[in-house]
């Protein structure tokens, strides 16, 4: 790995090993088409029941649009169906009888991943999940955007003229 690799880079790499590691493990328990991702979403609906793409968004702590991404793969896979709400802009979410029938497999493994965490953090000078909350509230009190900026790029630089015109 080389010295310096930009930390979205880095971010983006660790998840990889990790979701990749876990989608191989799915498709090893078949279910070739369940992603690490709809682990949260499946949980929340498990637990409270049915729910609208807002509220799994608040429940699993991402943005609308990455849950209603993620909840459009998963009706695709047949884990879920939706259906209108009572306001017509709202759709439900509900799991569907394939997504029940996969429970066991899903909580196994997700057990599995808990225990695969412990061992992880061990070798870690703190547990990583620590770390990324720590990391998300310091750039809540000050945004990356900000810091950049204290860094002295001025956003708008002086560019010289284009080539010139034929």
């Amino acid at each position: 790995m080389p010295e310096r690799v930009a930390l979205g880079t880095l971010l983006r790499h660790v998840l990889e090993l990790l979701d990749g590691d876990v989608a191989k493990l799915y498709d090893e328990l078949g279910l070739p088409d369940y992603r690490p991702r709809f682990s949260p979403y499946v949980r929340a609906l498990v637990a409270d029941g049915p729910a609208s793409i807002r509220e799994l968004a608040g429940k699993v702590g991402v943005t609308h649009s990455a849950a209603s991404q993620t909840v459009a793969q998963m009706a695709r896979s047949g884990l879920v169906t939706l259906a209108p709400g009572a306001d017509a802009r709202r759709r439900i979410v509900r799991l569907t009888d394939r997504a029940r029938e996969t429970l066991p497999v899903i909580e196994a493994e997700w057990a599995a991943s808990t225990a695969a965490t412990r061992g992880l953090d061990a070798e870690l000078p703190m547990p990583l999940a620590d770390l990324l909350a720590e990391t998300v509230r310091a750039l809540r009190r000050k945004p990356f955007r900000e810091r950049i900026a204290e860094s002295g790029l001025d956003p708008r630089p002086e560019i010289g003229p284009g080539p010139p015109s034929p």
